[in-house]
């Protein structure tokens, strides 16, 4: 009992993370990142994924376009921090409207479910993309006017604008991620698939178009940047991710290949060239070292030598934009 003159003990606030798409390729190094600081991490899942493992502890079976299934987990949850992932980033998926339900309507889900329900995060962050940005020329920073030239950006881009309606009521932050990397990410994409050709020892690899140059990222960097814009001061922003390095596929591959040892023949295969392909994109991180000055870009030959320490699986067809 405290006497007269203490203070009452305080209680140890409880930091209760929900991030939607745990399973996802970001997901789960967010889910370590925010273990490691001390969150107790919810995550939310999809039917598909019951088919290859059962739900873990804190794992919540959600169809992120009902809600009226946001409503119930957030409001059985009750997060103080919102990382919301949950969405389809192949830019070569088969049917366009789906990327819409999912991408725009999700978000927007999500969003109402914590006014409906009573949620009143400390910070909601909402995964977008540096796709936005189409080919917009030079080192791109976030005042540069968007140009989607595909399905997958526009779906983000109008998931941003909407999501902007709710500003007035949630502290969100927007991030554009650049292209990232790192173990466990799908073959479809385009590092683990080159990666996953020269540990193999194959023959050949085919891939489309050598010199178009991407800003590449570490997943692990790309997971603090996250776990650092949740606990900044950080609201109402939209916020690149990335290294500012521009790499084109010549230069990874000429890294896998010093690697690993092994140099297969390069095929291009006009399948894998799509003509809508945005041809540079490299992203400006001042923003991000503003709000976030301790998280610093890991060296991609780092990146690489990781990853080739991985069995990675192949699959196809080939893309070139990030995986959330």
């Amino acid at each position: 009992m405290p006497t007269k003159n203490q203070d009452p003990p305080t209680r140890r606030t409880i930091r209760r993370a929900l991030i939607t798409g745990v399973r996802g390729f970001t997901g789960e190094y967010v889910r370590d990142e925010l273990l490691q600081a001390g969150y107790e991490v919810h995550g939310t899942l999809t039917r598909a994924d019951l088919e290859r493992q059962p739900p873990a502890e804190h794992e919540h079976v959600l169809d992120i376009t009902s809600v009226h299934e946001c409503r119930r987990v957030i409001g059985t949850i009750k997060p103080t921090h919102i990382v919301h992932l949950a969405a389809i980033s192949f830019v070569a998926h088969d049917i366009a409207l789906d990327m819409y339900r999912v991408n725009v309507l999700g978000a927007l889900n999500v969003l109402q479910a914590c006014i409906d329900v009573g949620c009143h995060p400390g910070k909601v962050l909402i995964a977008s993309s540096a796709n936005v940005y189409g080919n917009a020329a030079g080192v791109i920073d976030e005042s540069a006017p968007p140009a989607p030239v595909n399905h997958y950006a526009a779906s983000k881009l109008a998931m941003e604008h909407l999501a902007r309606t709710w500003s007035d009521k949630l502290p969100i932050v927007i991030t554009r991620p650049f292209n990232y990397t790192g173990r466990g990410q799908s073959g479809r994409f385009l590092v683990p698939k080159i990666v996953s050709h020269f540990t193999q020892r194959r023959p050949f690899v085919e891939l489309g178009n050598l010199d178009v140059a991407r800003d590449f990222s570490d997943v692990r960097m790309v997971a603090k940047a996250y776990r650092a814009l949740l606990e900044s001061f950080a609201v109402g922003e939209t916020v690149n991710v990335c290294s500012e390095r521009p790499r084109t596929l010549r230069e990874v591959i000429d890294i896998v290949r010093e690697v690993t040892g092994h140099d297969p023949e390069i095929r291009t295969n006009r399948a894998f060239v799509r003509d809508n392909e945005v041809k540079v994109l490299v992203g400006s991180a001042a923003k991000l070292r503003r709000l976030a000055p301790f998280v610093t870009p890991i060296d991609f030959g780092e990146t690489i030598r990781w990853m080739c320490g991985a069995g990675i699986d192949v699959e196809r067809p080939l893309t070139l934009e990030p995986s959330p």
